[in-house]
């Protein structure tokens, strides 16, 4: 059974997150369960991220497609499965209006977290990000509620200009001001990817820290990041994707070709049970 932290733990947690902001740049990846947890926690990494991608094809569903109670509840298991701070991928608050984003904040800090991001996307085809007057209100609200639970959790706040299909560098940006000043301790602009891109998000929103997104391959290092001012570099689903990768090759070779050969490079019985004992 996973023991949560208690009150002081998670205050040096929450201590801790935001010190790895105050200075130079940490990578935060996104574990999906808490098996990816503990292996992840085991590797070293300073921080935990959750994803909302991730957990939710962990159980068969598209992104963006859980409810915000099965949320809660992952959230609750990737802080109690290790010392980590974790970071909750909140999506867009699971509400419509401020005061629904605020009420669930405040129930995400009594999970434990200590920094979680709220987007600005509307989920609609057609339109979609908020204007942004409605999406600062959210924000406004969301920090609202951390500040009263207490709970020195950052909010980060996310434009999704790039994720969304509105790739426009000036809007995001003018976005993540906005949200800056609305309250957020960090910003975020998934999708950036070109040095251009990226230097001008960190150059507008300091001296806040800015989060960048690097879910597949690419021929940016931690070191060029690092060179380019960004404080803290996610994964979202990319190492769900990994995995889910592997099984799919090795699954279909065993259904089309009658092959085995797609376990090669799995992971060992051995290990893993060493890993995960109590």
């Amino acid at each position: 059974m996973l023991t949560p932290p208690t009150p002081a733990q998670l205050d040096a947690r929450h201590a801790q997150f935001r010190a790895l902001h105050a200075s130079g740049c940490f990578v935060i990846p996104n574990p999906w369960d808490v098996g990816s947890a503990r292996y992840l926690a085991s590797l070293g990494f300073k921080a935990l991220a959750t994803t909302s991608s991730g957990f939710a094809w962990s159980h068969g569903r598209p992104d963006n497609a859980m409810a915000r109670d099965a949320v809660l509840d992952y959230l609750r298991a990737i802080v109690a499965a290790t010392d980590l701070p974790v970071n909750a991928d909140f999506e867009s608050g699971f509400a419509d209006t401020p005061e629904g984003v605020a009420d669930n904040v405040t129930l995400a800090c009594a999970t434990g977290v200590s920094g979680l991001s709220i987007e600005d996307s509307t989920g609609t085809p057609d339109a979609p990000l908020m204007e942004i007057p409605r999406a600062v209100e959210r924000l406004r609200a969301a920090r609202a509620a951390i500040d009263a639970s207490g709970q020195n959790v950052m909010l980060i706040g996310r434009a999704e200009n790039f994720f969304v299909g509105r790739p426009d560098i000036a809007d995001a940006i003018a976005r993540l001001r906005a949200y800056a000043e609305a309250g957020a301790d960090c910003l975020y602009a998934p999708g950036i990817h070109t040095r251009e891109q990226i230097a001008a998000v960190v150059a507008a929103c300091a001296p806040k820290p800015v989060n960048v997104l690097i879910g597949g391959t690419s021929a940016f290092t931690m070191a060029d990041m690092a060179a380019l001012g960004v404080r803290r570099v996610s994964v979202g689903g990319g190492l769900a994707r990994a995995a889910w990768g592997g099984f799919m090759r090795a699954a279909r070779e065993l259904a089309e070709q009658g092959r085995f050969d797609g376990f090669a490079g799995a992971a060992s019985g051995r290990d893993l049970n060493t890993l995960f004992q109590p």
